[in-house]
């Protein structure tokens, strides 16, 4: 019996691109410069990342600017007076608002795809934002000519074309990053943007075949930045009847920082659909402490109490740095969460066979 386990997707950068971008900030670097540490640090997280054993890896999201703002890098419509996301530790990130339409993606995921996929030997996993965060791009007063239906329009096209052109590149499967969802409940107690939010992407997702949703994943965290959360004080039994309403073929969801990690996997049995994969979070990047293989084959096997073997995975919590200047977590320290999160799947497979 094998149990399949998977990364989220981002790790910390290496210091020399970390530089590169201040330098870049700066202009005090050129832009082929950029682009070889770009590739540097590409070549060296997919060759650490297979070094760790995992069967299915990701790129690290070393191109990326962050998980969410990459499909508006460059977009020149954009004011910075967007949503404000509030840390527990007291800091904050704030998106932008676009200023006009028609709403475009000006980068593609699958753009990431075809570079990492130049050095892997494995297969790839790749991580997409979800149509539900960029719909917080739109600003509250609206904008003049372009209003929020034919937005939600253009944006279902594109979230649909950014998952539909990974697959189409051989993607192993896609990962939609759904982060605020836990963080809806937060701003909206009551339920109904959360719900806003799940029709938004049970749209996007509706668009793709029965087999095809298969390869499509859904995360679920309480945001990981800096080692701090934004919503890890809302109940997760909250999101999990909704998030697993959802038409997609796989779940990732964040367990190992949870304080009741029953309750959480009552929720998920009580919810779980036939033909949906979970994979739970086993170890977690907020913790400084690396987990042992032991620590993970336990957690594997408590999950294995709720969870249909046939229907169980392991992923990480989160990913290690979703924004490119997070250096809260070494490096060496996320690579070794990795590796035993691995070791600890292959344990826990053992024991439960």
């Amino acid at each position: 019996m094998l149990i399949p386990t998977e990364p989220i997707g981002s790790v910390p950068r290496p210091p020399e691109l970390i530089d590169g971008l201040g330098r870049a900030a700066e202009g005090s670097i050129s832009d082929d410069e950029l682009n070889a540490l770009f590739a540097q640090a590409l070549e060296q997280t997919i060759a650490e990342m297979e070094a760790t054993g995992s069967s299915v890896i990701t790129d690290g999201e070393q191109l990326k600017p962050s998980f969410v703002t990459y499909p508006i890098h460059g977009l020149a419509s954009l004011a910075a007076n967007g949503v404000v996301i509030p840390f527990a530790d007291g800091h904050t990130r704030q998106l932008p608002t676009i200023t006009a339409g028609p709403f475009r993606y000006q980068v593609h995921a699958d753009s990431y795809l075809e570079q990492a996929q130049r050095y892997a030997t494995r297969p790839v996993k790749q991580a997409v934002i979800s149509a539900s965060a960029l719909s917080l791009l739109y600003p509250a007063d609206g904008i003049d000519g372009y209003p929020r239906d034919e937005f939600i329009a253009d944006l279902i096209d594109e979230a649909e074309a950014d998952i539909r052109r990974s697959l189409e590149r051989g993607a192993d499967s896609v990962q939609i990053d759904f982060t605020e969802g836990r963080l809806s409940l937060k701003l909206d107690p009551s339920g109904g943007l959360l719900q806003q939010f799940l029709d938004l992407n049970n749209a996007v997702i509706g668009r793709f075949t029965p087999d095809e949703r298969t390869r499509i994943g859904v995360h679920s965290c309480p945001g990981g930045d800096h080692d701090s959360t934004h919503s890890a004080d809302v109940d997760y039994a909250g999101l999990i009847p909704g998030l697993l309403s959802l038409d997609a073929g796989r779940f990732y969801l964040e367990l190992a920082g949870e304080r009741d990690p029953r309750a959480v996997l009552e929720s998920v049995r009580a919810n779980l659909r036939p033909g949906q994969l979970i994979f739970v979070g086993v170890t977690d990047p907020i913790d400084p402490a690396i987990e042992t293989p032991e620590q993970v084959r336990d957690r594997i096997i408590l999950a294995a109490e709720y969870i249909p073997l046939d229907q169980l995975g392991t992923t990480d919590d989160c990913g290690f740095a979703p924004f490119a200047d997070d250096t809260s977590t070494a490096r060496a320290t996320a690579f070794a969460k990795i590796r035993a999160r691995v070791q600890g799947t292959q344990l826990a497979a053992a024991e439960l066979a």
